[in-house]
């Protein structure tokens, strides 16, 4: 059993000091301002220094029968960066679009987790969270989303803060098989999201200045039971994972996971498994989105994929959930930012 507690109203304390763990409920406020950030010969670093080392990012996925989208913004105070993709299942035609930001010019980012907004490109891609309900708004060459993302009532996300590196630490807030209310036009055509279903990730933290992560996320609903998963390995596994399995948004905590995949050969199936026999998956890559960028101070190898799940997820009452050709997505990232 994964311990948790309930969460703290600021995650940094006025002392300077991190409230680590898993957390049921949402901090209100981070303030990131407040931390006692160290070199790693223990000097308190300087404004600068405390400033770049901090990153931040948003990315809200949305499914519906026919289309995958998937939008994010980043914030490496060096660059504003961000996407919009939409996949076209029937055709199998990704669409995609992308801007850069110098610094802090035309973007802004949420300070809190809880309530804020966030946006960049002349609020082409918008979130708004407030009271930790967050709004999506996208406009691209392909599609216009206006959505709000509705969790089920009493449903927790996941939401914890581990140490990151010598000196840091990175909170992650993440929610799985989540409805969705608005509107959506793709190419002018408005889309029925009556079947859709979402998924949102917040991060932000004094993250390692090099690294890497691989990540696994779905939604899906079968018959009466709605299922949400999401997987990762390589940021927060310091005394905790960021693995969860919402079934009916009942959320379970689930131990670390294995990835196993080709680099050289994407169109490999992945495995995806944990040692203790709760997560035993295969996933089929379809299409893709990639993004190398490989400058003085920034490096970044980005892979999102999209594909089908097959296996299955054993939630904390021992139920099994069986998993048939759904489909999701899977990200193999390395950063030096």
């Amino acid at each position: 059993m994964i311990s948790t507690r309930m969460a703290p109203e600021s995650l940094v304390t006025n002392e300077g000091k991190v409230t680590f763990g898993h957390f049921d409920g949402i901090p209100q406020q981070i303030n990131a301002q407040w931390f006692d950030y160290r070199t790693t010969m223990d000097k308190r670093a300087s404004r600068i220094a405390r400033y770049f080392a901090y990153k931040q990012f948003q990315f809200v996925s949305i499914i519906t029968p026919r289309y995958v989208i998937g939008f994010a913004i980043a914030d490496i105070r060096y660059l504003g960066s961000s996407f919009c993709y939409l996949y076209d299942i029937e055709r199998d035609h990704l669409y995609e679009q992308n801007w850069l930001r110098p610094l802090a010019l035309d973007k802004q980012m949420s300070s809190s987790p809880f309530s804020g907004v966030s946006h960049i490109a002349a609020a082409k891609l918008r979130i708004e969270i407030e009271q930790g309900q967050w709004r999506a708004q996208a406009h691209s060459k392909h599609l216009n989303l206006d959505v709000v993302l509705q969790s089920p009532q009493g449903s927790l996300p996941l939401s914890l803060c581990t140490p990151t590196g010598y000196n840091g630490w990175t909170y992650t807030q993440k929610h799985n098989a989540l409805t969705v209310a608005g509107s959506l036009t793709v190419e002018g055509q408005a889309i029925d999201l009556d079947q859709a279903l979402a998924s949102y990730d917040f991060s932000a933290g004094y993250m390692r200045r090099e690294t890497s992560w691989r990540w696994a996320s779905l939604s899906s609903r079968n018959k009466n039971t709605s299922l949400g998963l999401n997987l990762a390995a390589g940021v927060n596994e310091t005394g905790s994972c960021e693995n969860a399995l919402w079934v009916n948004g009942t959320r379970h905590l689930l131990s670390p996971v294995h990835f196993l995949f080709e680099r050289d050969n994407i169109t490999q199936p992945w495995r995806i498994y944990s040692e203790d026999g709760r997560v035993e998956l295969t996933f089929q890559p379809i299409n893709q989105r990639n993004e190398k960028i490989n400058l003085l101070l920034l490096k970044s190898n980005f892979r999102q994929f999209i594909g089908y799940f097959d296996g299955f997820v054993t939630d904390g009452f021992g139920h099994k959930h069986p998993i048939v050709q759904v489909i999701g997505l899977t990200e193999d990232h390395y950063a030096k930012w």
